[in-house]
C-alpha cells in the first residue's frame, strides 16, 4: 500500500452494516461506540489527540513517551476502540467504560 502524502485526505469507508468497523486506507479499525453521547465523545477525542501530540513531543525530545501512550490507551478504551468490544457489553458496562475514562483523563481535559 502506498503512503499518504502530508495533507492528503484519508480514504474512509464503513466496512460493515452494523458499523462495528471502519476502513481507512484499506486498514480495518474498530469504530467508536455509537452509544457515547456526542459531547462525551468529543471530550474523549480531545484528550486522545492531546495524548497523541504528547507522544510525539516526548519522543522528539528523547524522553520516555510511556505516560502519554498510557493516556492514549485510556482514551481509546473509553471510546470503545480497544479493550472488550462495545457490542459485547451491556448498556451499563458501556456507560461505566466511558465514564471511567472521563474520570481517568480528567486532568487532560
Amino acid at each position: 500500500m502506498a503512503g499518504r502524502c502530508r495533507g492528503e485526505p484519508y480514504s474512509t469507508e464503513v466496512s460493515s452494516e452494523d458499523e462495528r468497523y471502519i476502513v481507512i486506507d484499506g486498514r480495518r479499525w474498530r469504530a467508536t461506540d455509537p452509544a457515547i453521547p456526542e459531547e462525551v465523545a468529543a471530550e474523549l477525542r480531545k484528550a486522545l489527540m492531546a495524548a497523541r501530540r504528547d507522544v510525539g513531543t516526548l519522543k522528539r525530545s528523547g524522553q520516555d513517551p510511556a505516560p502519554a501512550r498510557a493516556r492514549v490507551q485510556l482514551a481509546k478504551v473509553a471510546l470503545g476502540e480497544r479493550g472488550t468490544p462495545w457490542w459485547e457489553q451491556s448498556p451499563d458496562e458501556r456507560r461505566a467504560r466511558w465514564e471511567e475514562g472521563l474520570r481517568a483523563l480528567e486532568p487532560e481535559r
